[in-house]
């Protein structure tokens, strides 16, 4: 009866174990998608201030009346 009652509890201890092994390995999971994520949207956060202060050097341009910096023609 002891025995029965210790096998029981084994297993229903094994099950457990089972059952937080699988769950750890959902969670890893989870945070490997997440900064994988997190790497793309600051990529495209960079990619989007670049681009903002592009275009805010082009308007400060037309607005003071300097001619935008660009290289000089092929033909010079």
């Amino acid at each position: 009866m002891i025995a029965d009652a210790l096998g029981e509890r084994l297993v229903e201890l094994e099950m457990r174990l089972a059952f937080q092994e699988h769950s750890l390995l959902e969670m890893s999971d989870a945070v490997a998608e997440l900064r994988s994520e997190n790497a793309r949207l600051v990529l495209m956060l960079q990619r989007a201030l670049d681009e903002m202060r592009q275009l805010r050097a082009g308007l400060a341009t037309d607005f003071t009346g300097d001619a935008p910096v660009e290289p000089p023609p092929p033909h010079y």
